[in-house]
């Protein structure tokens, strides 16, 4: 093979690699932005975040483990292409050259791995403590059961039933006690900012990478990223931070009206008394 063929050939799989990369962040940023809009039910009653955890975690087995093993391969293939990409790069370039660009470069484009690796640890410490929930808490304390037959909608569009008796998972306790430890909040907060410059940059880097990113564009879609990644950042900080100042609190987990059922059982189970008993 000639030199122009290697080269050729080195340049697709690289334009490939940007590809898998970029598709593969569209993915988890997109992710990013759903997980926190469910997040911040926190802020209303506790039944509607139990609610909605009950239904994504009683969807389908094949689709629920399904999306969740798209999503690990898609964090898969960034961590892997951005890996690849970052070594080719160095290969590629002098060292003088490298230096050079390093001085211009953003923040955020300098500190892109150093956040990828927190990120990582991030998400696996996130998962243990509240999806696979082994660290930490005491998780038995979370089970409970329904009160009602409640039928309430969820976002106004999806009628989900939950019925008398059926075991629920208290999700808005559990999140409001495994915040209110300082270093976990602290944690997640910080991370979240990086998650924040991690992102601004990645859009940035997506724009051009589909080839819309040109100089009368430039400004505006890396201010869209920014944009972004701001609301994303604030929306995931929100939760910790109401926890620690107090806004977000412990709080019984049945809805009203299954507060009233129990309360008129246990009133007809309660003796008059004004009645006499005759034998």
């Amino acid at each position: 093979m000639s030199d122009s063929c290697k080269k050729c050939t080195c340049c697709v799989s690289s334009l490939v690699k940007k590809y898998l990369m970029a598709i593969s962040g569209l993915i988890l940023a997109g992710f990013a932005l759903s997980h926190m809009i469910g997040n911040l039910q926190m802020f209303s009653a506790p039944e509607k975040i139990n609610l909605y955890a009950h239904f994504l975690q009683h969807l389908n087995p094949m689709a629920l483990w399904g999306f969740r093993g798209f999503l690990l391969l898609c964090v898969a293939v960034h961590i892997w292409t951005g890996i690849t990409l970052a070594i080719e790069n160095r290969i590629a370039r002098p060292e003088k050259y490298d230096v050079k660009a390093t001085r211009v470069a953003t923040l955020s484009a300098k500190t892109m791995p150093v956040t990828g690796i927190v990120l990582l640890g991030f998400i696996v410490f996130h998962i243990i403590h509240f999806t696979v929930k082994v660290c930490l808490m005491d998780y038995a304390k979370y089970k409970s059961v329904a009160l009602e037959n409640m039928h309430q909608k969820l976002f106004d569009v999806v009628d989900y039933p939950i019925f008398k008796g059926e075991g629920l998972h208290d999700v808005y306790n559990m999140v409001v006690d495994g915040f209110s430890v300082t270093w976990v909040a602290v944690f997640y907060i910080i991370s979240m900012i990086l998650l924040f410059t991690h992102l601004s940059h990645g859009c940035s880097s997506f724009f051009q990478t589909i080839g819309i990113r040109n100089e009368k564009w430039r400004y505006i879609l890396n201010k869209l990223g920014i944009l972004y990644a701001l609301v994303v950042m604030l929306g995931f900080i929100a939760v910790p931070a109401g926890v620690l100042a107090g806004l977000i609190k412990n709080q019984p987990t049945e809805s009203p009206r299954g507060q009233e059922v129990q309360a008129a059982l246990v009133a007809d189970s309660a003796p008059n008394p004004g009645s006499t008993v005759t034998k």
